[in-house]
């Protein structure tokens, strides 16, 4: 009998959304580079690498039905960053446009931290509050 120890994608996520934001000591602590970011990237889907000059950030955004409910996206957010002790920017642009950046902001850069913040708002239940994904049907032109 053979057993893997490959893991899929979702069980990589879990165990991300799983640890503890840990405080850190910014003299000790050096952003992380472009390969451990990308690679740490992949466990958080939806989620891209923003390089605002020189110090990367995680970037993710969302569409709220409307203005309270992007109001209450946020505050779910608020609730999952004050308790992990570690706070993301967060914006809503044009009344209903949820966007999400998070670094390290003592360092300048991406820590473990941010991927697990990352993760656990991804594991955050909001569907109640977002925009339906288009369907990908096209009008007819009739």
């Amino acid at each position: 009998m053979q057993v893997s120890n490959q893991c899929s994608q979702d069980d990589i996520q879990i165990e991300l959304s799983r640890k503890k934001c840990v405080p850190c000591k910014s003299k000790d602590l050096r952003p992380m580079g472009d390969e451990s970011a990308n690679e740490l990237l992949k466990q958080i889907p939806g989620w891209n690498l923003l390089n605002d000059g020189g110090c990367m950030r995680l970037h993710r955004a969302w569409k709220a039905k409307n203005f309270v409910l992007g109001l209450e996206f946020l505050k779910r957010v608020a609730d999952v960053a004050e308790s992990e002790g570690h706070h993301p920017d967060v914006h809503l642009v044009n009344w209903n446009n949820v966007n999400i950046d998070i670094w390290t902001h003592a360092i300048g850069g991406l820590t473990e931290n941010d991927f697990i913040l990352a993760a656990k708002i991804s594991a955050l239940d909001v569907q109640d509050l977002l925009r339906k994904p288009a369907t990908g049907k096209k009008l007819s032109s009739s």
